[in-house]
């Protein structure tokens, strides 16, 4: 993590617990990355994988998408279809710190349900 991020430490503690409950409750979700916009992870529950690879990747991605979405306002959330299910990065806006949610499913998960936990997930976050 970057040495300067003053980010507060309930909200550290609040991405653990969430990213363990998203990934034990919600059915197709194989992980849940919590980073910063510069991709360092600061949270993570994956049932396999490599949690810096994933917050690299949703830097990567959350970066695109706040390009793309210049002419209308803040970011708020990208999904990627894939052959065998999707990803979903959320941005979480902080006055503290600048996050992503990223979580990736199988075909088993059903977007709908995945979309809302993440919302949730990300004003708890942004409130913390």
């Amino acid at each position: 993590m970057p040495a300067k991020l003053k980010l507060a430490p309930t909200a550290k503690v609040i991405a653990q617990r969430e990213s363990q409950s998203i990934l034990d409750e919600v059915n197709g979700v194989t992980a849940v990355v919590v980073a910063t916009v510069d991709g360092f992870d600061i949270a993570s529950a994956m049932r396999a994988g490599d949690a810096a690879r994933v917050a690299a990747m949703a830097s990567s991605i959350s970066a695109i998408s706040a390009v793309v979405s210049q002419e209308a306002s803040r970011n708020k959330s990208v999904t990627i279809d894939t052959d065998s299910g999707f990803a979903l990065v959320y941005s979480v806006h902080r006055s503290d710190a600048e996050l992503v949610i990223n979580v990736i499913a199988d075909g088993n998960a059903i977007l709908g349900q995945v979309s809302y936990r993440v919302a949730q997930f990300s004003k708890t976050l942004a409130e913390a």
